[in-house]
């Protein structure tokens, strides 16, 4: 059987590796689980994306990416978009890309895409991205993405760091901001990580600042002239996963949580979420046609108020193509960042209570969405079977009309249903 490869995107707070800090490390291991079990070969790859880049420019090196390890065998391709890399995904798929350099020359590939996945994607923008695209948002952006490394890979940053950051957000929430509390609070997170670390967060946040492309571009205001050039391709299977934390499940997390670090990080996520839920109602982050909330509806059984969000993205604009999976979790639990055993850490304490039984439900739903995707296209590329019973009904009609010129030719008469002469 021909190898299958799948290739992950990850979003803004992303990385493939840092230090010795893997991003996806336990998506990874779950999606290669699962083909196993299937007696499947699967090979997969992870982007080293510009964290916060345009999303063709971080489209145009996927699309590199792809081209240069997928092989020249017919082997199905599929690609894994968490956060803004879902919509790296659909950019490259889309018929109607125009990748910038030599890259539009990298899309032979695409013929056999069979499916694109996204995670906790915003399709319809985030207030977040209006937030940081601001002086004081995009100091506080730094600070929460040195947050995200050094929590991921410490389990607990410092806590004095943390409470600045805290400050920090109930400030700049209330209009008022203070440049050096900010910057003290990254400096004390990257010399908590050792050095090798250290020296790759600090290149990584350079780059965070040297091009805030997609920041712009994820902003709901923005997000129309996306969908005006963006096109799915068809016969290509979308599937989407969206998630929420309920509001008040962060509070009642709060009252529960034994250690500083876990109220803080629960301040800082309850901070985040405030952000995310200012949803203005000419851009509301979700289609105007009403079938998003028919979505989650059918699959959550109930529709959370139009403010649910992961702390990132609001529930309604992660939605796209189908649905396969909708729950409670933060937006970086869904791609192993809960807590529990096996290596998982929590980045911050959400309230959302993901586990391992919801993450394996999660795998499942999307490994099986790649089969589906690959059996589509395998059905669709099939001859169209022949048409036997038709072509026999042919030739007993050509029969009956050779029989018909051989009775006229020898003088006798045709019969009615009798036998008896007509």
């Amino acid at each position: 059987m021909q190898k299958t490869r799948v290739y992950l995107s990850p979003g803004m707070f992303g990385f493939a590796t840092l230090g010795s800090l893997e991003y996806f490390e336990h998506f990874i291991r779950a999606i290669e689980e699962r083909f196993r079990d299937r007696g499947r070969a699967v090979e997969i790859h992870v982007c080293e994306v510009h964290p916060t880049a345009s999303i063709l420019r971080r489209a145009a090196k996927l699309a590199r990416l792809v081209d240069e390890s997928a092989g020249a065998d017919d082997g199905p391709i599929h690609i894994v978009g968490h956060s803004t890399g879902g919509l790296d995904a659909r950019l490259v798929a889309s018929p109607t890309v125009r990748l910038p350099g030599n890259a539009h020359r990298r899309l032979g590939w695409t013929s056999r895409l069979r499916s694109v996945t996204t995670i906790n994607t915003p399709h319809f923008g985030t207030p977040l991205a209006a937030f940081f695209a601001t002086v004081s948002g995009q100091r506080l952006l730094y600070a929460v993405t040195a947050l995200t490394v050094a929590g991921l890979k410490l389990g607990a940053p410092p806590l004095a760091a943390a409470s600045a950051l805290v400050a920090a957000l109930g400030r700049a929430q209330l209009g008022f901001f203070e440049i050096e509390l900010v910057d003290r609070s990254v400096e004390s997170f990257i010399r908590v990580l050792d050095d090798a670390s250290s020296r790759e967060l600090r290149a990584w946040l350079k780059l965070l600042r040297d091009d805030q492309g997609a920041i712009v571009q994820l902003m709901p205001e923005a997000m129309d002239l996306l969908h005006a050039g963006l096109e799915d391709r068809a016969g290509l299977r979308y599937q989407s996963v969206a998630t929420y934390a309920p509001r008040n499940a962060v509070r009642d997390w709060v009252s529960a949580l034994r250690s500083p670090w876990g109220a803080m990080s629960a301040a800082i996520f309850t901070a985040l979420s405030n952000i995310t839920a200012r949803l203005d109602e000419h851009y509301p982050c979700r289609s105007h046609d009403g079938s998003i909330e028919q979505k989650l509806a059918r699959v959550l059984g109930e529709l959370p108020p139009p403010d649910a969000n992961d702390g990132v993205v609001p529930l309604a604009s992660q939605v796209w193509g189908d649905l396969i999976w909708a729950g409670k979790a933060d937006h970086l639990d869904i791609v192993g960042h809960f807590p529990g055993k096996g290596g998982h850490i929590d980045w911050l304490a959400s309230g959302a209570r993901f586990n391992r039984l919801r993450f394996d439900a999660v795998l499942d739903r999307i490994v099986t969405g790649m089969v589906a995707g690959e059996q589509s296209s395998a059905e669709r590329a099939a001859p169209p079977p022949r048409q036997v019973v038709e072509t026999r009904v042919r030739e007993r009609d050509l029969d009956m009309a050779q029989g018909s010129v051989l009775d006229a030719a020898r003088g006798g008469a045709s019969t009615g249903s009798s036998g008896e002469p007509a």
